[in-house]
């Protein structure tokens, strides 16, 4: 695997033809991943997912990532996260969790796993102990509601952060997914209080059309 990325990828536009059995919308979806610049350099660079490029972006912007730091991946599957984690912070650096099962990742430890379980923040303690930085990528299905799904979305950033708060070290770093709008106003209080640095970023590997943006807080306080 290697994290080498370009501008080159881009070739020449794959069209899909509605074949008997498939839907409009998926016929539309695999013709997006199929000319997804993203897509193809994560299968170029032995990613898991496009979602790699995000994390490496907001690190390359950030510089949160560094050598032996511990990190928590919440939301994992399939894994693209991790996988960087991996390559910047080292082998048994990283623990990741999600309610899918998450194929093997050399130098992860995997747990399959619902985080809003109660007992999941104590099974993840007790494979990392204290962490140097915590990431969520945790989002729920979408309803077709956007104020339904910003909604929940914030109350898994919530219940990422209260973890955070758990088992970050002094310094520590705290980055996950929110909606277009940012994040909710208490929420982000509380982020502020917390940390030194609070910061909201839309990497480029986020699709245009999507509403995700990212907070990016660091300089934990303990």
């Amino acid at each position: 695997m290697t994290e080498k990325r370009d501008k080159s990828s881009r070739g020449v536009t794959v069209r899909v033809k509605t074949a008997q059995g498939r839907t409009t919308s998926s016929t539309r979806w695999l013709q997006r991943q199929l000319n997804d610049p993203y897509v193809v350099l994560a299968k170029r660079d032995g990613y898991r997912s496009r979602a790699a490029y995000k994390i490496l972006e907001l690190d390359d912007k950030f510089h949160f990532f560094g050598k032996n730091k511990k990190v928590v991946d919440l939301g994992a599957a399939p894994g693209g996260w991790s996988q960087v984690a991996v390559a910047r912070c080292g082998e048994d650096c990283v623990v990741g969790i999600d309610l899918l099962e998450i194929p093997h990742i050399p130098g992860a430890e995997l747990l399959q796993m619902d985080f809003m379980d109660d007992a999941a923040p104590d099974a993840l303690k007790a494979l990392m102990g204290r962490a140097d930085i915590v990431l969520s990528d945790m989002a729920p299905n979408a309803s077709g509601q956007p104020n339904l799904d910003h909604m929940r979305i914030i109350i898994l950033a919530e219940a990422a952060f209260d973890f955070a708060c758990e088992v970050l070290k002094p310094g520590g770093v705290f980055v996950a997914k929110v909606w277009q709008g940012g994040t909710e106003k208490a929420l982000l209080d509380r982020l502020k209080k917390s940390f030194t640095t609070v910061k909201h970023a839309k990497p480029k590997a986020s699709r245009q059309d999507s509403a995700e943006n990212f907070v990016v807080a660091m300089g934990f306080r303990g």
